[in-house]
This record gives C-alpha cells, structure tokens and sequence, in this order.
C-alpha cells in the first residue's frame, strides 16, 4: 500500500461523547478474550521490567521497543474486530512489518524525553530531573518536597513538553502500522488529532480517571479489566479518528518490513 497522503489522513472532528463509546467499544473488545488479554498484558509488562531490570540500556531499550509491542496489542484488537481470535502470535506483529520506522518512533520519543529533561535542568529542575531518571525513588520524601521546591516553572515546562509528546506518539505507531504513514508526519497527524477533538479527549480522560480510582478500590483487582481497555478503547479511538477503506498495512501473506527508505 502506497504512503496515506497527509489529504487522506487528515483525523476527524468528533462530538465529546464520543470519548465514552471508546471506552465502550474497547470492553466490548475485552470481553472478546478477557483471559487472553490479561496474560497478553501480563507478558508485556513482566518482559519490560526484566528487560528495564538491565543496567543502562534496558530503560533505553524499552523505550525504543514500546511502539513494536503497543502494535502487537492493536493488530489483536484488529483481529477480533474482524472477527477472528486473539492469538499470542499478534504480539510479535510488530518485529513483522514496518519494524525500522516504529524503532524509529521509540527513537524520536526516547531523544525528545532527554531534551525535554535537559530543559527543566536549565529551567532550575536539576534535582527534580534527576529523581524521575533514577530508577529507585527516594525513600525519604522530604527529598522530593526539596526537589519540587523552587521549580514551578520547569514542572511547568515538564508538564507542557511531556504532554505534547504523549498526544504526539498517542496515535502514531497505528498510522505507522495500519496506513504506512512515516514516522514525523504520523506524530503530527496524532498531535492534530488531539487539537481537534479537545471535547471527546477530556471526556475520554475524565473517565479514565473516574474508572481508575473504582478500579483500584477492591485490592487493586479492577486494573486487570481496566488496563486491558486503556490499549482496546485506544485502538477503538484511532479507528474513529482515522477511518480508511483498508486498515491494513500491507497485503495478506506479506510480512516483510518493506518501504524502509521512505522519507520521515
């Protein structure tokens, strides 16, 4: 499939309820498979902190890797919403096709993490930017209290630049994946996804939050159906806010990862 022009890519306006038939039609895809998906999520985030376990390249490597595997989880949606099965296979779709650009993609968010670092050092952050890259954190919190103290502009900074990057990669490895967009052009397609439909994001993020705390009241045991639904009302939500024809990435039975050379 040839490259999704930026006129065809363009994401839609959607009205702010939309934002809770996400969440509907991502349980919906739970439900599909409930037991699968937990062990599916178990795997990912046991090999992740193994993987994050390593000393200096492990974090770094988790952070390159992570659009691979999020590509794993919604080639699963996928595959239930054309009514097939679930399968443990699907996690590996990722090192399939189109592996180079979504490394790309962890690449592009691992750099611009240690420049957004790098900005609320200079912005007086230096102690608060040295605990969030610490793996371990302070057992005394009148260390963190100290760390915050003072640096209201560079949480600032953080909060905006952090922002910006996750509303940037939130749709991106999917553009990557499903309509062999390029790598930058699909972070400024996921950006402007977010702009447009502020009013169905609040909604879909107010949710959320009201579902984590109900999650988290009975020892925690909600968040295995609710972090399940965090990656199937994502794929649900990347479906709505780009519709194509084709959510493919490339023909049946091709499994090579081609169009390497394309531009970013």
């Amino acid at each position: 499939m040839a490259p999704g022009k930026k006129e065809d890519m363009e994401p839609q306006r959607l009205e702010a309820n939309q934002g809770w038939q996400w969440i509907k039609r991502g349980y919906a895809l739970f439900m599909q498979a409930p037991l699968l998906w937990i062990v599916l999520l178990a795997i990912c985030f046991l090999t992740a902190a193994g993987i994050s376990a390593v000393p200096v390249v492990g974090e770094p490597l988790v952070s390159l890797l992570m659009p691979v595997v999020i590509i794993g989880l919604m080639v699963g949606c996928r595959s239930l919403e054309q009514g097939d099965e679930l399968e443990l296979a699907h996690l590996f779709s990722g090192f399939l096709q189109h592996t180079s650009h979504l490394i790309t993609l962890g690449g592009i968010a691992l750099v611009a993490q240690y420049l957004i670092f790098g900005v609320m050092m200079a912005a007086g952050g230096g102690a608060l930017v040295e605990i969030l890259m610490s793996s371990e954190a302070p057992a005394d919190p009148e260390i963190i209290r100290a760390a915050v103290t003072g640096t209201g502009t560079a949480v600032l900074l953080g909060v905006i630049l952090f922002g910006a990057l996750l509303m940037s990669m939130q749709f991106a490895p999917m553009l990557v994946f499903f309509r062999n967009v390029p790598p930058v052009a699909a972070m400024k397609l996921s950006l402007r996804a977010f702009t447009r439909n502020v009013g169905p994001m609040f909604v879909y993020g107010m949710s959320f939050m009201l579902l984590a705390i109900l999650a988290s009241m009975p020892m925690m045991l909600g968040w295995l159906v609710l972090m399940p639904v965090v990656f199937t009302s994502l794929y649900a939500s990347f479906c709505d806010l780009f519709p194509a024809e084709q959510a493919v990435a490339d023909a049946p039975g091709d499994v090579t990862d081609h169009d390497e050379s394309a531009h970013f």
